[in-house]
């Protein structure tokens, strides 16, 4: 193992949340009811012998139930189920086996640190907004870390890398967490908006105004990332907030669906179906009717909250 590399210890049996201050904060709003219908798919496409792409996704619940107390109801304080979400796709590069390795062990090592250190995703709704971000790092780096000494372990799958975009969800608060070239959206009162920003050439091309978004599409140099997790040790991802509510449409999905589907057919596609497997099935059958020439992934999401 590289000496240069972090700290190697689980985050599920280190203490990754400081004390709070001896004076108590100012009590939470009660979270926001929500309740998301959420369908993945993954297609191998019409050009690749093997899928690269991945998905994942989580519901996790936190709930206490009272069976029995020698005190009066009116004496507990209110508990109910508190449930969350975490949608997340990754595309491998690296070769072949580089890729598909790079893919599947993002999914591998968010599902671990899930599992190990779940109490901290119930946090988000914590008032320090650092702690949140604190968390969100130590998942990313985590996964990075495995991904690059495996990679140390196995020449096979030396520089092997992956994107990976994901959007965690606690009522109406939502995190992206995001690098590489997967994107979100967001479907918003019939509006699509892309939550997530490209880590690629032509994108900085784009934000210096050398090429325009028409021109970026076609380009040669599209693909090129500026930004994967594995490579070298490091994350430097975007962690976009936003609010969600009922009647919104998340979609995550791989640039095999983008770089084949344009951002008006898709939003056509999220409006005109209701249920999400459907939509999954139509998005992908879209990038395949337009040649398919990449490993297709999606993730959608209906959201439906109560009043506050």
């Amino acid at each position: 193992m590289r000496d240069d590399l972090p700290d190697s210890r689980d985050p599920s049996e280190a203490e990754t949340i400081e004390e709070l201050p001896a004076a108590p904060p100012e009590p939470l709003p009660p979270p926001v009811p929500i309740e998301l219908t959420v369908a993945g798919m993954t297609h191998v496409g019409l050009v690749r012998q093997n899928n690269e792409d991945q998905y994942l996704i989580v519901r996790l619940r936190k709930s206490l139930e009272l069976l029995d107390t020698s005190l009066a109801h009116a004496d507990i304080p209110q508990m109910a189920d508190r449930e969350g979400y975490v949608l997340l796709v990754a595309d491998g590069i690296g070769g072949r086996a580089g890729g598909e390795r790079a893919s599947t062990l993002v999914v591998q090592e968010a599902t671990h640190y899930l599992l190990g250190a779940a109490k901290w995703f119930f946090r988000l709704e914590d008032p320090d907004e650092h702690v949140r971000l604190r968390l969100l790092h130590e998942a990313l780096e985590r996964i990075d870390r495995h991904m690059i000494e495996e990679g140390l372990d196995n020449p096979a799958l030396a520089g092997m890398g992956t994107t990976l975009t994901a959007v965690s969800v606690v009522g109406a608060e939502a995190f992206a967490v995001h690098v590489g070239d997967s994107r979100a959206y967001r479907l918003h009162e019939g509006r699509l908006e892309q939550i997530t920003t490209d880590h690629t050439l032509t994108q900085e091309f784009i934000d210096k105004g050398i090429l325009s978004p028409e021109q970026a599409r076609g380009h040669r140099l599209h693909s090129v990332l500026t930004n994967a997790l594995g490579g070298k040790p490091g994350v430097d991802a975007d962690i976009i907030k936003l609010r969600i509510s009922g009647g919104d449409k998340l979609l995550l999905c791989t640039d095999g669906l983008t770089d084949m589907v344009s951002d008006d057919k898709i939003a056509a596609i999220l409006e005109r179906h209701e249920a999400p497997a459907v939509t999954c099935r139509a998005l992908v059958d879209a990038a395949l009717s337009s040649g398919g020439t990449d490993n297709i992934t999606v993730i959608v999401a209906a959201i439906e909250t109560g009043a506050m």
